[in-house]
């Protein structure tokens, strides 16, 4: 599982002319679920682990400028996009491959349990569509962007 991070100071996300996300202060967060993540026993687990990190990412300046605020700390919100592309394999040719990513019906269980997660610790959780072709904006806040990646992480269940 991978989660792309970016601080804001504002974002939305739009379908079909349509704003259907809008966010203040916070994080617009991109999920990539891939293949691995649900042929294992534990999706969900894995998926519980990462949103611990994500809520508890300590990026936004405390009164000394130093980075030790969460997104509760702050009142931030979140927008979370669902982003199969951050599984692209582009080691051959100029043609990404997205062979890694997981099926559409698996990721979208996962990605609505990572909202429902989410939703039940920050009062303020917006999302994309699964599935649509979306137009995100964005004002970054530094700019300031995390990778999250389970495997990284060590988050992965054996």
């Amino acid at each position: 599982m991978r989660f792309l991070v970016q601080r804001v100071k504002e974002a939305d996300v739009t379908v079909d002319n349509q704003v259907i996300g809008r966010i203040g202060q916070g994080f617009l967060a991109f999920v990539g679920i891939s293949a691995a993540d649900v042929e294992g026993p534990s999706p969900e687990k894995i998926a519980d682990k990462m949103v611990k990190k994500l809520l508890g990412l300590r990026i936004f300046s405390d009164e000394n400028g130093k980075t030790n605020l969460d997104l509760k700390s702050v009142g931030g919100q979140l927008l979370i996009i669902s982003q199969f592309t951050l599984y692209a394999d582009c080691r051959k040719g100029n043609r990404p491959s997205f062979v890694n990513a997981a099926p559409p019906d698996a990721a979208n269980r996962i990605y609505e349990y990572i909202l429902k997660k989410c939703r039940q610790e920050i009062p303020t959780v917006e999302s994309g569509s699964f599935g649509a072709h979306m137009n995100v904006s964005l004002v970054n806040d530094g700019p300031f962007t995390v990778i999250l990646d389970s495997n990284e992480l060590n988050l992965q269940m054996n």
